[in-house]
């Protein structure tokens, strides 16, 4: 199963065991029917227990990616996904979300919310991303954080300021709590309209035929799917 997976505690873990072990059953009974250009419920998508608020107006659908820096997968999934947001264009609102692989104090995590206050996520999203997956760097530390900002042309004082600020940090500390909502344990994960949630994983485990090349089109298929089903109750 191709997909990143962050640190999670021990009673987090447990929970997470009991999901996967009720998917599971769930799978067994889909699987034979599942398809990702018609989704099953339980197979290809779940929907969360307790749907969140979203902040997407009239009949455009909330998309939320939830992803982390270092994961490969995400990274592999990064052209497909932007040619998909292109592709639907005023039919979704799309944003992204950092999983914190570390907890509370998640060093990535932090760069994202630093950047996403700054108004510089969006542009600064790819160089990132270059950073971690070809040049073959990584960002460990505040430090780094630091450092990376300044030699992309951001300022130091500025970037610092709003890295050490209120805002950023409270959103960092709430970060773990925010994904255990959407229930979400690895990257990346999609969730469409605050209630459907779909992923590589499920598309693998119930279209096992689907090679691992395709996974991250077929998840995109069935994103397709849930956008005109989360439109069609608005």
């Amino acid at each position: 199963m191709r997909a990143c997976y962050p640190f999670l505690s021990p009673s987090v873990r447990f929970r997470v065991l009991l999901n996967l072990v009720a998917l599971s059953f769930a799978l067994i009974t889909t699987c034979a029917n599942a398809s990702p250009t018609s989704p099953i419920e339980g197979a290809e998508y779940t929907m969360l227990s307790t749907p969140q608020g979203t902040t997407s107006a009239g009949r455009k659908v909330e998309v939320i990616e939830f992803f982390m820096y270092h994961c490969p997968a995400c990274y592999a999934l990064e052209p497909q996904l932007l040619n998909w947001i292109k592709k639907q264009g005023d039919n979704i609102q799309f944003k992204r979300i950092h999983l914190p692989h570390r907890g509370e104090d998640d060093v990535e995590a932090h760069l994202f919310l630093t950047l996403e206050a700054l108004n510089l996520e969006g542009s600064m999203h790819a160089k990132i991303l270059q950073y971690w997956h070809v040049q073959h760097h990584q960002l460990t530390t505040d430090e780094d954080n630091i450092d990376w900002a300044v030699s992309n042309g951001i300022d130091k004082t500025q970037f610092v300021t709003t890295y050490r600020s209120f805002s950023v940090l409270s959103k960092l500390h709430g970060l773990l709590r925010l994904a255990q909502s959407y229930q979400v344990t690895s990257t990346p994960t999609l969730v469409i309209d605050g209630r459907f949630v779909t992923d590589p994983g499920l598309i693998q485990n119930s279209n096992p035929t689907v090679p691992a090349a395709d996974l991250d089109q077929a998840m995109l298929q069935v994103a397709d799917w849930l956008v005109l089903k989360a439109q069609a109750g608005k």
